[in-house]
């Protein structure tokens, strides 16, 4: 008896720590297929854990990379990603992550030497060019994401680039420190996710006009997230203080014209 109970418990503990050791590998592969899924870009991470327990997804260092015929590696670099998952709803079918924080350091928009962006590169840009609809629609003959719900997601962009090669020779450089720090909910496509960091990329720089990149399209299929936006403490401060600064300004001005006005009037006719 006591054999076969130590048996057992043998065979639970290999395949606890069988479990252990494949778990983040398989996760691993499932999150770089969707996000190749969604993006139509490989991407590369060099830390991933998940905590089965609690259903914490921690991801360092994931870069998404830009396609063949483009000098520059990264097309995306974001140092964390940090998720909370509804194990349950996902065990059932459904993406439910009821937190997600989105750490991107830089974002670099490029043109090469052809002229080609690779913005447009993105699955979700091919679509809206294509097709004139909401490219959040399946399109037919496509492998389709499961569905999604994020509850609330805080995104962070520090830096975006921008490099034109195509005028030959050494690439034309902008950088934008946009320090956007903002929070959004319900987001129920990933899709729409991607469309929303293209939109904020956008909306900060001046990318758009520049690169002759067109967001109105994707900017009207999330009007409904871009109206839950929230900014965050650091960027509600710094928003305040420029107000504030604004008002003084104005109060100074107004000032110095009233003792103008009154020292005209005391004084009509000068010296």
């Amino acid at each position: 008896m006591n054999n076969k109970i130590i048996k057992i418990i043998t065979i639970v503990v290999i395949a606890l720590f069988v479990v252990s050791v494949t778990k983040d590998l398989i996760i691993k592969v499932g999150v770089e297929h969707g996000t190749q899924l969604i993006t139509g870009l490989k991407l590369r991470m060099s830390g991933f854990s998940f905590g089965i327990i609690r259903g914490i997804v921690d991801i360092k260092n994931m870069r998404i990379l830009n396609p063949k015929g483009y000098k520059d590696p990264n097309m995306v670099d974001m140092p964390e990603i940090y998720v909370d998952c509804d194990v349950p709803a996902i065990i059932g079918g459904k993406i439910h992550l009821t937190k997600v924080r989105i750490d991107m350091k830089e974002f670099t928009v490029v043109k090469n030497e052809k002229g080609e962006l690779n913005l447009n590169s993105l699955k979700v840009v091919q679509a809206e060019k294509k097709e004139g609809k909401k490219s959040t629609e399946a399109k037919g003959g496509e492998a389709k994401m499961p569905p999604l719900q994020i509850d609330s997601l805080r995104l962070k962009i520090g830096k975006v680039v921008y490099k034109d090669y195509s005028a030959g020779g050494a690439p034309v450089v902008k950088e934008f420190n946009i320090n956007l720090d903002e929070e959004y909910s319900n987001i129920d496509n990933p899709y729409s996710l991607v469309s929303l960091i293209l939109v904020k990329v956008m909306m900060n720089t001046t990318i758009g006009s520049m690169a002759n990149f067109d967001v109105s399209g994707l900017k009207g299929n999330i009007s409904d997230t871009l109206s839950s936006a929230t900014k965050m403490a650091g960027q509600a401060q710094e928003a305040a203080t420029k107000a504030t600064k604004t008002v003084t300004e104005a109060t100074k001005s107004v000032k110095e014209t009233a003792d103008a006005v009154q020292k005209a009037f005391s004084n009509p006719f000068g010296n």
